[in-house]
């Protein structure tokens, strides 16, 4: 795990398969055909036709061919994922599929079935020929699938011999997204299916200067990025992912806002717990929108402290600028809850970044989740007894 400062971590050694890998979003390890016997059935493939343009023939049978546009229904249906709107049906069938006119000299690109690396794919292959050959991922982007062995080894031999994709190219290459190494063994797959694996660049968009230079990666098409844009399209799928459960947790404060001397107070409801709800949403938005943001100048390794310092300095501001309405117990419940919640939604984050593994993610919840519960226990007493101390 790094700190988000200077330079980008390096993508996954291709050298050893084994090691950890976290996850990512559209890259050329992100992201669909049928095999080579024949074009994939309707109830197979979604969305096929956004993107299918006729058939090639090989000797294996005929290949779907498809084209590089992204349309409208591709840019609604990206959007809608991002919102975590059909996010688990929005794959392709997995297989081989043809882009351009490829004969048997053409490169073969290896990718997932999730729909939205299957497109940035096939859009930054504009002008290529090639082959693209898509793995079973259950609809999981590359970097995700590799971790979880859905991208791996087995996998990537089985999609070789059901194209019969040794009938259909004349060379025995495959290149794989560079994020997808730990979880392909480049040894097994050659001894399973007699092709040799050659990993590409972190991005897509590299690919055509990969395959320019007698692929060979830069420095550069190695190391992954993880610029502002590319935090701020994640924070979506963790503010919808959370709207649920932030539903019954604003329900259960403006309940308990209303005990008081008094037992119950509808007044107290509404005014208290308009406060305790609008603390729990800037909490969220604390950790899911301004953590990204501030990633790379918040200090501290951890994501948890990372968050908890934004919806620390947040709740602070907030106190002070109405600290004339606010007594003391109310005053800290709101700066601790604030700072748990901002604290546990940054964390969340963490499986979605190249800035940390799986096993730094597992060791970071069991250290902060006690912490957080704890904060989250003691802002609610401060909470429901402050009314008491008066």
């Amino acid at each position: 795990m790094t700190d988000g400062k200077g330079d980008p971590p390096v993508a996954p050694d291709p050298s050893s398969p084994g090691a950890a890998g976290g996850c990512c979003d559209p890259t050329f390890g992100k992201t669909v055909p049928c095999c080579g016997g024949g074009s994939p059935s309707k109830a197979e493939i979604r969305y096929e036709d956004t993107f299918l343009d006729g058939q090639v023939d090989t000797p294996a049978g005929p290949v779907p061919r498809v084209h590089s546009r992204i349309g409208s229904r591709d840019l609604l249906g990206r959007w809608k994922v991002r919102w975590g709107i059909g996010r688990d049906r929005y794959r392709v069938a997995p297989g081989l599929y043809a882009l351009g006119a490829p004969d048997g000299n053409a490169p073969v690109l290896v990718t997932a079935n999730y729909k939205l690396t299957f497109d940035v794919v096939r859009r930054d292959g504009t002008g290529l020929d090639a082959w693209i050959l898509v793995l079973d991922t259950r609809g999981i982007n590359v970097w995700c699938a590799a971790g979880e062995g859905t991208f791996g080894t087995e996998e990537v031999i089985r999609r070789v011999t059901e194209a019969r994709l040794a009938e259909v190219v004349s060379h025995r290459r495959l290149i794989l997204p560079q994020l997808g190494a730990p979880g392909v063994a480049a040894h097994e797959v050659r001894k399973g299916c007699g092709f040799s694996v050659v990993y590409g660049p972190v991005r897509s968009r590299d690919i055509r200067s990969f395959l320019d230079a007698a692929m060979k990666a830069s420095p550069a098409m190695r190391r992954v990025d993880f610029p502002t844009i590319d935090r701020l399209v994640l924070t979506p799928i963790e503010i919808t992912g959370l709207l649920r459960p932030a539903g019954w947790a604003a329900a259960g404060l403006f309940l308990l806002s209303g005990f008081g001397p008094g037992i119950f107070s509808l007044g107290a409801v509404w005014e208290r717990g308009f406060a305790a709800v609008a603390a729990l949403a800037a909490g969220i938005l604390a950790g899911a929108v301004v953590t990204p943001v501030l990633l790379p100048w918040l200090p501290g390794r951890a994501f948890s402290v990372k968050g908890a310092l934004a919806g620390g300095v947040l709740a602070a501001c907030a106190v002070m600028w109405q600290r004339g309405s606010l007594e003391t117990p109310a005053a800290l419940a709101l700066l601790l809850a604030m700072t748990a919640v901002s604290s546990f939604v940054a964390m969340n984050f963490t499986g979605a970044t190249p800035f940390t593994s799986p096993s730094g993610v597992e060791k970071e919840m069991r250290r902060a989740l006690p912490v957080q519960a704890g904060l989250t226990v003691l802002a609610g007493l401060l909470w429901v007894g402050g009314p008491f101390l008066r």
